[in-house]
């Protein structure tokens, strides 16, 4: 077992890394005097990972949509009883999230912290399906499905993604479809679950007021040492254009809603956090309230306060965008590739450029005040294997215009985006 401090001048914050014996990377950010303890157990398995090999396997293999989310689901039971109901006896507030590219399992308190640990670890390492709780899961997991898809805001998004998307498993639903978890059995959880539940796959996080020694304890006695399975998760490769420039859909919503994403290549891990810090500014100089644009759209009644932007990214996607409510969402979209265009053409504003970078990086070092934020942090540096949690920090203090312009220039083609609408069925084009 190896111990590293991981600090940072700049900001005077430091951290611990240990790399167990169990192949498991534990990272443990002490927060002296906080009330609140944070611990996160998370492995590299989301929704876009149906394609992959280990050393023991011939060829790839590739498995229905929705499985690391079905997996999350099943192992919050086991043969004895409900995981939450050991949570209650502690007073730990647990929980779990399956995204695109990780899941992870997660509880906050104040007390008892060594209990609700010993609680998520064994958990999480002890899988048990049956053939009957599996097609159990199976309704519970399609009316969750369901529900989703009559959720206007989650189907303009991942409309959006289908639109930007030819191949790529990211534009499907996070829980998969009724059509794909119906394919899913007990072995096949069992497999998926030893391909990618190996402790060399995984990272726990914890943020508190916590004692490392007590922890370790913990892990020492609680982690069954892991398999490197030289495992290989691929995306299918993808065209360089959009499948669909626009895509609309009807809802019975009260104002049509939109999002405009920008389809640009996939970035490697070393790649990934800069590309993710210069497209946050780069929206921010675009679009946020301060901007030029935000404030002629608004005055133009074409947007409301529900505008936003973000970064999507992840392993095999990246895809700036856009997105609110709009009586006229495709003048809305032309005015914002104008305002792109017109970037491009003219270069950002430098003042503007200052004022973004300094309320960026100021919203990262408000984030070290939460131990909450500081273990997801943490989390977010283990399965992304980024580098460093203090990365991101770094890299907003260094940025320069010049890379933000030339990330606009390279990552924002408004000739290759897709609008996705939802409308009131009077409206649909």
């Amino acid at each position: 077992m190896t111990r590293e401090i991981i600090e940072n001048p700049r900001i005077g914050e430091k951290y611990t890394k240990i790399m167990h014996d169990s192949g498991l990377m534990i990272l443990i950010w002490q927060t002296p005097g906080s009330v609140a303890k944070h611990a996160l157990f998370g492995t590299r398995y989301g929704s876009v990972n149906t394609t992959f090999k280990t050393k023991d396997d011939a060829d790839f293999v590739t498995v229905p949509n929705g499985i690391a989310h079905y997996l999350e689901h099943k192992l919050f039971e086991n043969e004895d009883c409900d995981v939450f109901s050991l949570y209650a006896k502690t007073g730990a507030s647990g929980n779990a999230y399956t995204s695109f590219d990780r899941t992870c399992y997660l509880f906050s308190c104040t007390n008892n912290f060594a209990d609700s640990l010993k609680i998520l670890l064994d958990f999480v390492q002890k899988p048990y399906f049956t053939e009957e709780t599996v097609r159990k899961e199976q309704g519970i997991i399609g009316q969750e499905i369901r529900m989703y898809q009559d959720d206007p805001n989650w189907r303009v998004f991942f409309n959006m993604l289908g639109g930007i998307y030819h191949e790529n498993p990211v534009k499907i639903d996070i829980a998969g479809t009724v059509e794909s978890i119906a394919q899913i059995d007990a072995p096949l959880l069992y497999r998926c679950y030893n391909t990618f539940y190996s402790l060399p796959n995984m990272c726990l996080a914890i943020a508190g007021d916590v004692d490392i020694d007590e922890i370790l304890s913990i892990c020492d006695e609680y982690l069954k040492k892991g398999e490197d399975k030289e495992l290989i998760s691929i995306v299918p490769e993808e065209p360089d254009r959009v499948a669909e420039k626009f895509v609309s859909q009807e809802f019975e919503v009260a104002v049509p809603l939109f999002a405009l994403g920008y389809k640009s290549a996939p970035l490697t891990d070393s790649e990934r956090l800069r590309a993710e810090v210069l497209s946050d500014i780069v929206l921010a100089l675009i679009s946020d309230e301060s901007s030029p644009l935000y404030k002629s759209l608004y005055d133009a009644g074409l947007i409301n306060s529900e505008f936003s932007s973000e970064t999507f990214v992840g392993n095999g996607y990246f895809v700036p965008n856009f997105c609110g409510e709009s009586r006229n969402p495709e003048k809305t979209a032309e005015l914002i590739n104008d305002e792109i265009r017109r970037c491009i053409r003219d270069g950002l504003d430098k003042s503007r450029f200052d004022m973004v970078k300094k309320a960026y990086y100021g919203s990262m070092i408000r984030q070290l005040s939460s131990p909450e934020s500081l273990a997801g942090l943490l989390i977010n540096t283990g399965i992304v294997n980024c580098g460093i949690a203090f990365s991101q920090i770094d890299i907003a203090a260094d940025i320069t215009l010049e890379e933000c312009q030339q990330f606009l220039t390279e990552r924002f083609n408004p000739d290759n985006c897709t609008l996705s609408v939802v409308v009131p069925p009077s409206q649909k084009q």
